[in-house]
């Protein structure tokens, strides 16, 4: 699936830019930065495809593909209380910014894992991010649980991974606190 053909190419260059630094500490530093800087805090104008929603899910659209440097960045469409389940990035890199509206950021570190696929985490604290904020993560500090929690309206915010995230672990409760390891294909939508 390509991209779709969108003008926001001073962001692309900026980004480009930023992922030859070659270092994963310093490119997502300055991608955090320049999508800071880049986004106004009363959010950026997308194309109205990347603003629908679908009632059982959020959604995941490819904002840019890089064949060069290999990285891609996503439009991830919120609708209201929705959520993803815990999860890691499958040992990319990712920073995380918000276009529209308000996320809730939940982190955790893993703790403990069992030959069983049992994992115990231990949460390192919330942070609620408005439209031009942005955050970075990088393995194994990756675990999170991302959440739109207005009741009433969308949000929307941009990925930009070091990779293609293809695929990730998602953590399902357990009793006694655990949380069972589960591999989850991911794709896009249309």
């Amino acid at each position: 699936m390509k991209a779709l053909d969108i003008e926001i190419h001073p962001l692309i260059e900026r980004l480009r830019c930023a992922v030859r630094l070659g270092d994963p500490a310093v490119i997502t530093k300055r991608i955090k930065d320049e999508l800071e800087s880049f986004i106004p805090a009363d959010g950026l104008l997308l194309p109205e495809a990347f603003r629908r929603t679908r009632p059982d899910s959020y959604c995941r659209r490819l904002f840019y593909r890089d064949p060069e440097l290999g990285f891609t960045a996503l439009v991830m469409t919120w609708g209201p209380g929705q959520a993803t389940a815990l999860h890691d990035h499958a040992g990319i890199w990712c920073v995380e910014g918000v276009v529209e509206g308000e996320m809730e950021v939940t982190r955790f570190d893993l703790v403990d894992e069992s030959e069983r696929g049992l994992c115990r985490f231990v949460e390192k604290g919330k942070a609620h991010a408005r439209a031009g904020s942005a955050g970075a993560l990088i393995p194994p500090f990756d675990y999170h649980v991302l959440a739109n929690v207005n009741p009433d309206r969308i949000a929307l915010s941009l990925h930009v991974y070091g990779g293609e995230m293809n695929h990730c672990s998602v953590f399902l409760p357990e009793p006694g606190g655990l949380h069972r390891r589960q591999l989850k294909q991911l794709s896009y939508d249309a």
